[in-house]
């Protein structure tokens, strides 16, 4: 018989939140929602408390901003948590800015307890909480008297079988010399980072006593829907980019959707492998990608795409539009900027679940970096190994295009060093032969399978992609440009 006590987690309805907390927040535990100001801090504890107050679950909410109840409600009611009907019945506002400014700790405590004996609260929240530090400094309270009113605070707050949230505006030096962070069950670290034109909010779980949380930074947003959080991607230990589903699905392949391309691979690209398709601008990077969506469909393979580069309207093809009328391959849209690789990650995955998707393009990797915030692209190639891990474990085939400038003189596979993440690489390039331009590609690596060497030519028409002969049996190149001979493999 276990003699371990099983606490009760409440959902907070907040969409990812409750994964980074290790299932929701304890029941009758101490939490400060706390960070800088515009963070995000009142939408959220609204969001918590709407979700959970009912008629047998209320949920009690001091003010103490020095405005009043409505000021605050006329704009969280824009939000399509917020539910009129539960003001009053199950949730009820209290404003204490008059007992700040008229009397001392003890009477604010006084009042707290007093209210919350009488209402019966499930739940109980304090906004701001650093209100009442900043009118005891006016009130020319000493750190000790501070220290007294907090722990009492807390104290008080263990014994009324109630969820708390102290709610405040915090600077990172104030962690280390305030009392009620030593004190709070839980934490939560709400900021808002500004680099360039680009703002990205933050939420950190700093604390969560009796459950294991999810470590580090992770990105929010506020849209019209309200808090949605989105954890980032972490690559557990001893995993490696690819290596999911390798050793049960390395016999399978996929077909490409392009007459020979399947034979040059080997047999097709393994199942659940990543491919990295990269070329200069017009070499056929998307028409690939269209090919290889749509060969999926054929087969009862339902695939999706994300559009870093061009709208969706731009890039669709005839093919592709039908492929996207008929539901059967997704297109996510993010040509916005100041995007994160856990937020794309998230639509990605939503979508591939959704539509039960098992394969995935991601058009291109130029523009997916170009999209991101200052602070994401800085470590692009680190955040882009985590999220090809994390699809990669889905099962799901992925294709990845890139632009890549022609230089003629020297052969790259990625303009910022991350073709190591790929399994399989293909390279297309032009030539120049007899006064023309040609379309020229190579299968540089597919990881542990055989794989054709040869540099080939290809034709995009409006029957597709056609491949043709090998560049050696070809001549007649004009002087200063590679030859089948010097050309690298």
């Amino acid at each position: 018989m276990s003699n371990k006590l099983n606490i009760r987690r409440l959902p907070t309805g907040v969409p990812g939140l409750d994964s980074l907390l290790g299932g929701g927040i304890p029941e009758f535990s101490f939490n400060l929602i706390a960070g800088t100001p515009g963070g995000g801090k009142t939408t959220l504890a609204h969001q918590i408390m709407f979700s959970q107050a009912n008629p047998n679950n209320r949920a009690l909410f001091f003010t103490v901003l020095g405005e009043p109840a409505l000021k605050m409600l006329r704009y969280q009611q824009q939000f399509p948590f917020f539910d009129i009907n539960k003001i009053n019945e199950s949730i009820r506002y209290v404003n204490m800015s008059e007992d700040l400014m008229e009397g001392d700790f003890d009477c604010v405590l006084s009042r707290i307890a007093e209210e919350v004996k009488d209402y019966a609260p499930s739940l109980v929240f304090v906004d701001s909480f650093r209100s009442v530090v900043q009118s005891a400094k006016h009130m020319k309270q000493g750190a000790s008297e501070l220290q007294h009113f907090v722990q009492q605070l807390g104290m008080q707050m263990t014994s009324w079988q109630a969820t708390t949230f102290l709610i405040g505006e915090y600077l990172t030096p104030e962690t280390e010399s305030s009392p009620v962070f030593t004190v709070a069950d839980g934490i939560l670290w709400l900021s808002q980072n500004l680099q360039r034109n680009s703002t990205v909010r933050k939420i950190q779980v700093v604390k969560m006593r009796g459950q294991a949380q999810v470590p580090g930074l992770h990105t929010f947003r506020i849209s019209d829907e309200g808090v949605q959080v989105f954890p980032r991607a972490i690559v557990q230990q001893g995993a490696a980019v690819g290596s999911a589903n390798k050793a049960s699905t390395g016999k399978q392949r996929v077909p490409m959707g392009v007459p020979g391309l399947d034979e040059m691979l080997g047999g097709g690209l393994p199942a659940g492998y990543s491919l990295l398709l990269v070329g200069p601008s017009g070499s056929g990077k998307t028409i690939l990608a269209t090919k290889f969506l749509a060969e999926g469909v054929r087969r009862g393979e339902p695939g999706v795409i994300a559009a870093f580069e061009k709208s969706p309207s731009q890039m669709m093809n005839n093919q592709l539009s039908t492929l996207v009328t008929a539901g059967q391959v997704g297109v996510i849209n993010t040509r916005s900027l100041d995007l994160s690789i856990d937020e794309t990650l998230h639509d990605l995955i939503e979508m591939i679940t959704r539509m039960q998707a098992k394969r995935v393009v991601i058009d291109s990797l130029s523009g997916f970096e170009l999209a991101l915030a200052p602070e994401f692209s800085e470590d692009f190639r680190g955040s882009l190994y985590r999220m090809i891990a994390e699809l990669t474990d889905l099962g799901v085939t992925i294709l990845m295009t890139s632009e890549l400038e022609d230089r003629y003189t020297d052969l790259r596979f990625s303009p910022f060093g991350s073709a190591f993440l790929a399994d399989a690489i293909i390279v297309l390039r032009y030539v120049e032969i007899a006064g023309q331009f040609k379309r020229i590609f190579s299968v540089v690596k597919v990881r542990g399978s055989e794989h054709s060497k040869d540099i080939r030519l290809f034709d995009i028409t409006n029957k597709g992609i056609s491949i043709g002969e090998t560049l050696s049996a070809y001549t007649g190149i004009m002087s200063g440009r590679p030859t089948a001979s010097s050309w690298p493999e």
